[in-house]
């Protein structure tokens, strides 16, 4: 193992315990001391019924979008309580006998019914046994939950590939994605190795890195799939993917973390800035350019994308990061910057 990778595995555990969130009982005492904390407000994805959109009064829920908002909302400050109790508590009753999750369509009664399979079960899986983590009382207080959370557990096992060390995406596909490990790193550095299924965060990482990490490129493959190693990188999943691992606190990155935050800045901003054009405006990154020191790059964020609030090409994720930057007082950038 090269020094590198020797010092950020002996630094691992620290670097996570600092990107820990609060569970909502801690939360609520942190907040009686430093305010309160600005609440999550999702009505409009969803409204009362506990499912939430991918869009503005959206006609389809995944269950990834939703968790993925969730959790960058509690990680990032919001309150979430509301919105993620009533998700869970209409989420698990939906989960099938092998433990995975569909994507829903509303049903011609306004209700929901599974319609697609999901994308991937490994990322996935990770994300519910998150969020089941951060409201710890909610789910000692539900049998379904307690139950959701062993069969959980059970189901991310099985996607274990012990000759890499990596996750699967499902027990279909039986490849590996470089982002979806991360988010499967990013449970596992937060749970007790006591706990059913855990393991070693830091051996997880180790095989992330062995697995993704392309030295002759200097970047990360998304994917196992040797195809994908050909076709030319695209903004998503390639260029996003360079940026993953410090949205989640991953340390074994080829320099320092701010380096490789500024370097993906010089290579990725404008194109970034323009993603709103033709796709949605990945808001996620805007706040991790708050939590890099970065307010300049997250205000011309703001500025570029949000006379979109609300539209076609606004996610439930940008909704959740325009709200994380409001709370935090981030405005638009004036005319006369240059936002390039």
């Amino acid at each position: 193992m090269n020094t590198r990778l020797s010092r950020a595995l002996q630094a691992l555990a620290a670097i996570a315990a600092m990107a820990l969130p609060l569970p909502f009982a801690n939360a609520a005492g942190t907040a009686s001391r430093a305010g309160a904390a600005t609440l999550l407000d999702l009505q409009a994805y969803g409204g009362d019924s506990g499912a939430i959109t991918i869009l503005h009064g959206g006609a389809a829920s995944d269950p990834y979008f939703t968790l993925q908002a969730l959790l960058l909302a509690h990680d990032n400050g919001l309150d979430i309580q509301g919105p993620a109790v009533r998700f869970a508590d209409w989420l698990v009753p939906q989960q099938k006998p092998d433990g995975t999750f569909d994507r829903f369509c509303r049903d011609d009664g306004g209700g929901w019914k599974a319609c697609k399979t999901a994308d991937a079960d490994d990322s996935l899986l990770a994300m519910w046994l998150r969020l089941l983590q951060a409201m710890p009382a909610h789910v000692k207080a539900s049998p379904a939950l307690r139950k959701s959370q062993t069969t959980s557990r059970a189901a991310l096992a099985h996607l274990y590939q012990p000759s890499r060390g990596i996750y699967m995406v499902s027990p279909v596909y039986l490849h590996g994605l470089f982002m979806d490990n991360l988010e499967v790193w990013s449970l596992r550095v937060r749970e007790p190795l006591s706990a059913p299924g855990a393991e070693p965060s830091e051996r997880l990482a180790q095989a992330i890195h062995d697995t993704f990490w392309d030295p002759v490129n200097r970047r990360f493959l998304v994917s196992t799939q040797m195809e994908q190693r050909a076709q030319p990188a695209a903004f998503y999943p390639d260029h996003v993917a360079q940026l993953f691992p410090l949205m989640v606190g991953f340390p074994l990155l080829p320099d320092s973390a701010d380096a490789h935050y500024r370097d993906w800045m010089r290579r990725h901003r404008s194109e970034w800035l323009a993603q709103g054009q033709t796709d949605y405006p990945w808001g996620i990154i805007a706040v991790l350019a708050l939590r890099r020191n970065d307010p300049d790059t997250a205000r011309c964020w703001v500025r570029h994308s949000a006379p979109l609030r609300h539209s076609a090409r606004w996610a439930v994720t940008d909704e959740v990061s325009f709200q994380i930057l409001a709370s935090k007082g981030v405005v638009a950038a004036p005319p006369a910057t240059a936002c390039r």
